[in-house]
């Protein structure tokens, strides 16, 4: 069976091809003791930085994304969160961790796109 080149690659090896960006910019942030606490960014809207504040002071992040991804009616979100509270959990405790923090916020959502990674 003959496929085109880029059909292979993409067939045996996806782990080569580029993964589109789920956000248009990422907040780094510190939060050692020399660090104060971070404001959410400015470009986020009210529930987003609700949703960033709750994440934040649950399990302070070195990394944290909010984005409504619904087009703006607040159905559907996605995150990004890498936290030390992650290290040395399995990605679907640390999914599970999550859901618990924002429990009363989901209830609301039609879905969630979450990435989860250990600091």
């Amino acid at each position: 069976m003959f496929l085109p080149r880029p059909l292979l690659r993409a067939t045996l090896r996806p782990s080569l091809l580029p993964r589109p960006r789920l956000f248009a910019s990422v907040n780094a942030y510190s939060t050692g003791a020399e660090a104060a606490k971070p404001a959410p960014p400015e470009h986020l809207n009210e529930k987003e930085t609700a949703i960033f504040n709750k994440l934040s002071a649950a399990l302070e992040p070195t990394r944290l994304e909010v984005q409504d991804v619904s087009g703006g009616c607040g159905s559907m979100y996605a995150i990004e969160i890498t936290a030390a509270a992650f290290k040395g959990v399995n990605m679907v405790k640390q999914h599970r961790i999550v859901n618990e923090v924002l429990a009363e916020e989901i209830k609301g959502w039609h879905g969630m796109q979450l990435r989860t990674k250990a600091a």
